[in-house]
C-alpha cells in the first residue's frame, strides 16, 4: 500500500458522547462563547462559507470532530465533506466545505483546526510507520499510553485510522510488568517466575500477562514463568532475533507473543520487524507526531 493509493478502511470512531465532551471542554477552554474579537467585528446576520484545505499531504482524520465543534457553536453551521477519515490526500486538497453563520464559524475555527491537525498528524505518522515496517516482515505496529491527557480517545482513533493498532487503553485493561515493578519485587527477594505466578493468581484469567525484559536472561525467566507476552525493551535487532528464534524452537512457547519497544524510528522499524517479533510499540506515534498543516479559508457567503 503506497501513500498515493491508500485503501480506506472503516475504523470504529470514539463514542459520540466522548467526542462531544472533549470538544465541549476545548471550546470552554478557548472561551469560544465569549469571543470578544468576533463579537465586535462580525454582525449576527453575516453568513459565510469556508473550506478545509490540507496544505500538506497526509491521512485525513477528525472530520466528525470538526462537525461537532461547529455544531456546538451553532447548529446552523453545515459541514459537507468531500472525503472520509482514513483517506490519503495530497497537498492542496479541499476536504470539506463549511457554511453558516460567520460569527460562530470564526469562534470555533481554532478548536476545530487544533483537533483536526493533531489527529491527522498522528494518522499520517502511523501510516508511515506501518508502511516502513511492512518492508521488514509481518508485524503489528501499536501505540502506547504516551498520549495527550484528555485526548486519548481521539489519538488512539487516529492511530487506527493510520493503519496501526492500539495497545492497552489504560492501567485496568491489561497487565504490563515493567522495570520498576520488577525492581520492587526484587527488593522483596521475588524473582521473575515467582512474580509472574503471584500476578496470575491475582488477576482475571481473561487478562494476558506481559512483562518487560532487557536481557536474554530475563527473557528466559519470563518464558519459564509463563508470560503470555514478552516485551523486548531497548535491545538490538540481533539480540531480539536470537531470543525469538530460540523461543520458537520450543513448543511450550509457541503461543507466546514478542513485542519490541524502545526508541524505534522510521529508519529502524523494518529491521526490528524482520526479527520475527509479533508487535512493535512506538510511543512516537502519539507523543512526537507533528500536527499536519491545515487551514480554514473563510469567505463571505
Amino acid at each position: 500500500m503506497t501513500e498515493g493509493s491508500r485503501v480506506v478502511e472503516e475504523i470504529a470512531p470514539p463514542a459520540a458522547d466522548v467526542v462531544a465532551a472533549i470538544v465541549a471542554n476545548a471550546l470552554a477552554e478557548d472561551r469560544a462563547a465569549f469571543d470578544v474579537t468576533t463579537r465586535s467585528t462580525v454582525t449576527r446576520e453575516q453568513r459565510g462559507e469556508a473550506v478545509l484545505l490540507y496544505k500538506q499531504a497526509g491521512v485525513v482524520c477528525g472530520l466528525d470532530v470538526v462537525r461537532e465543534a461547529f455544531r456546538q457553536t451553532s447548529p446552523e453551521i453545515e459541514v459537507a465533506a468531500s472525503t472520509c477519515d482514513g483517506a490519503w490526500v495530497e497537498a492542496g486538497t479541499t476536504v470539506a466545505t463549511i457554511q453558516g453563520p460567520l460569527g460562530p464559524m470564526l469562534s470555533a475555527e481554532r478548536v476545530a483546526l487544533n483537533l483536526l491537525q493533531r489527529m491527522s498528524g498522528i494518522a499520517t505518522l502511523a501510516h508511515r510507520y506501518v508502511e516502513a515496517a511492512s518492508g521488514g516482515g509481518w508485524t503489528r505496529v501499536v501505540d502506547t499510553r504516551k498520549t495527550t491527557p484528555g485526548l486519548r480517545a481521539l489519538e488512539r482513533y487516529a492511530v487506527r485510522t493510520g493503519g496501526a493498532h492500539n495497545h492497552r487503553d489504560n492501567l485496568q485493561d491489561g497487565v504490563l510488568i515493567k522495570d520498576n515493578h520488577i525492581e520492587a519485587a526484587a527488593q522483596r527477594g521475588v524473582a521473575i517466575p515467582a512474580l509472574l505466578a503471584s500476578v496470575r493468581a491475582e488477576v482475571p484469567h481473561t487478562l494476558r500477562l506481559e512483562i518487560e525484559v532487557t536481557t536474554p536472561e530475563m527473557a528466559r525467566e519470563a518464558l519459564e514463568g509463563g508470560a503470555d507476552v514478552v516485551l523486548l525493551d531497548n535491545m538490538t535487532p540481533e539480540m531480539m532475533a536470537t531470543i525469538v528464534a530460540e523461543a520458537r524452537k520450543e513448543p511450550a512457547y509457541a503461543r507466546v507473543l514478542f513485542e519490541a519497544s524502545g526508541g524505534i524510528t522510521l529508519e529502524t522499524i523494518a529491521k526490528v520487524a524482520a526479527t520475527g517479533v509479533d508487535l512493535i510499540s512506538c510511543g512516537a506515534l502519539t507523543h512526537s507526531a507533528p500536527a499536519l498543516d491545515i487551514s480554514l479559508d473563510v469567505r463571505l457567503a
